[in-house]
């Protein structure tokens, strides 16, 4: 696929052109309503959205943007998920760098090599992103088209924007995809997990005795929100990834009163700091567990300067139970880390974040097993190999003949293959999503590890059962015979949980061709 324009409005054309967005032209009240709107349309599997006439703002509001694992591909310049594999192949080198083994891997290193080349970003010295400039009194964020989702909610949110900060340090910036709660017209919360980059940033900043600085770039191009969610290690720039993603190096700009860079296409940003120690109360908000969130002491960015495009479009989504958008960018991103935790567990065949799981909260593993143990080996393994898998409560962990994406494989292995007095594994009081409620204290919970793979050597005190299972010349005669048997119209027998509708990702996929056929 030729790579489109990198910047909102070339994906936002490239989506018209596929018959993938629709333009909504009568008024919409971003509080409450908008978002109501797009959920219904996003449940359905229906496409992108464009409000023109959003009440209280003159700018449209995009939203649903990938809200399909097909148009989370099309903003990477792909059209097959297998291509996410060979891109997860590529960071997986970087992951962990280890010396070439042979010929083939050296052909590897090489081309990694040349594609980080390509990778490496851009200064623009008249960004479009900078064509109108406000500072100081001028700032107002009422003028923006913030979000309110859900009814309990504290107030009108940005969610999409790019939060860039630097390390005090060593100046290596972070960018991460964080909620903002507007709290005044110039001044915003924002609200990020102890363990990310630019929570990290700050605990710097106050050792130091300084503010830190902060931009929000918002209405950027959707492959650079995907390269912001991807774990990397903290030495790597998040630019850099989005260059890999892209095959070619984002155009950054000066911020127009900080020390940092921007995407220089963004619709808009905001600049500002965050001084030490100063906090308001943030929330509650809807969020990805299906419930409201508490209220906590966030830190309080001060905004002096926002600058954008002529006529810009604000790009936003909102949280909730799945599916959402957010989740759609967990299958996608699924795809990527299975390369990456191969490369740290070689015995994980295949893993699997169920989208009805929250997309992180429980995970399937697969592996290639040889010896007793490991099974409990490959779960802790997993816990700690990347950031995001902290906060996964339940691994379930099966023989590599499973289909991790059949429910019905997955819990007939559970039912067959474990018995809970051996085969369940808990670990307590360990750091926790403070927004899980089910944890007994909040901020620190259990995780539990279940070990449904067949038992061998000391972990079995008895016989194991011979797997029942027909020969392949069967299979294949009575598949020859199906026609004749008067059966052709049930369709061929094929082990794809996706053809029986178990699979969320192709069952979305068959409700957006039917809105599609029904528009």
């Amino acid at each position: 696929m030729a790579q489109q324009g990198r910047d909102l409005r070339g994906f936002l054309q490239l989506l018209e052109r596929r018959g993938q967005l629709r333009r909504i032209r009568a008024a919409v009240d971003p509080n409450l309503e908008l978002a109501a709107i797009a959920d219904r349309v996003l449940a359905l599997g229906g496409p992108a959205l464009l409000f023109e006439n959003v009440l209280g703002s003159s700018m449209p509001v995009a939203v649903n943007l990938l809200g399909t694992v097909e148009r989370v591909l099309w903003s990477m310049g792909m059209e097959r998920a297998e291509q996410l594999e060979a891109l997860g192949d590529k960071l997986a080198l970087l992951q962990q760098p280890r010396p070439p083994k042979g010929m083939g891997e050296l052909k590897r290193y090489g081309s990694l090599a040349w594609d980080l080349l390509r990778a490496r970003s851009q200064r623009d010295l008249a960004p479009p992103c900078q064509q109108v400039v406000l500072q100081d009194g001028a700032v107002n964020l009422n003028n923006l088209p913030l979000l309110r989702p859900w009814p309990g909610d504290a107030g009108g949110v940005i969610t999409l924007g790019l939060v860039i900060t630097k390390d005090p340090e060593t100046g290596t910036p972070n960018v991460g995809v964080y909620r903002l709660q507007r709290q005044s017209i110039n001044t915003m919360t924002v609200h990020w997990l102890s363990v990310r980059g630019g929570a990290r940033h700050l605990r710097k900043a106050a050792a130091l005795g300084k503010k830190l600085e902060i931009a929000v770039a918002i209405g950027v191009h959707p492959l650079l929100v995907m390269a912001a969610a991807t774990p990397i290690p903290v030495q790597l720039s998040e630019w850099l990834f989005a260059g890999l993603y892209g095959g070619e190096g984002v155009r950054l700009a000066r911020c127009k009163t900080l020390d940092l860079e921007v995407p220089s296409h963004s619709e808009l940003v905001l600049e500002g700091t965050i001084t030490p120690g100063e906090e308001l109360a943030d929330g509650p908000f809807g969020d990805h567990m299906g419930f409201y969130g508490g209220v906590e002491a966030s830190p309080l960015v001060r905004f002096h300067c926002v600058s954008h495009r002529r006529d810009p479009i604000f790009l936003t989504t909102f949280s909730g139970r799945p599916p959402k958008e957010e989740a759609m960018l967990a299958i996608a991103l699924n795809r990527i880390y299975t390369p990456i935790l191969r490369q740290q567990i070689p015995e994980i065949v295949d893993f699997f974040l169920p989208m009805e799981a929250l997309s992180y909260k429980l995970a399937v593993i697969a592996i290639d097993k040889a010896y007793p143990g490991q099974a409990r080996r490959a779960a802790m393994a997993f816990w700690s190999a990347l950031p995001q898998f902290t906060y996964t409560k339940f691994v379930v962990v099966v023989d590599r003949s499973i289909n991790i994406r059949d429910p019905r494989q997955v819990v007939w292995a559970i039912s067959a293959q474990v018995d809970p007095q051996r085969d369940l594994f808990v670990l307590e009081d360990t750091p926790f999503d403070s927004l899980d409620f089910a944890s007994e204290r909040l901020g620190l919970g259990g995780r539990l590890a279940i070990d449904a793979t067949t038992k061998i050597g000391p972990e079995k005190r008895h016989d194991w059962g011979e797997p029942l299972g027909r020969g392949g010349e069967l299979e294949a005669e009575v598949d020859r015979r199906w026609a004749e048997l008067g059966l052709a119209d049930l369709g061929h027998h094929d082990p794809d949980p996706a053809l029986f509708g178990y699979s969320f990702e192709n069952l979305l996929q068959r409700l957006a061709a039917q809105a599609g056929r029904t528009a």
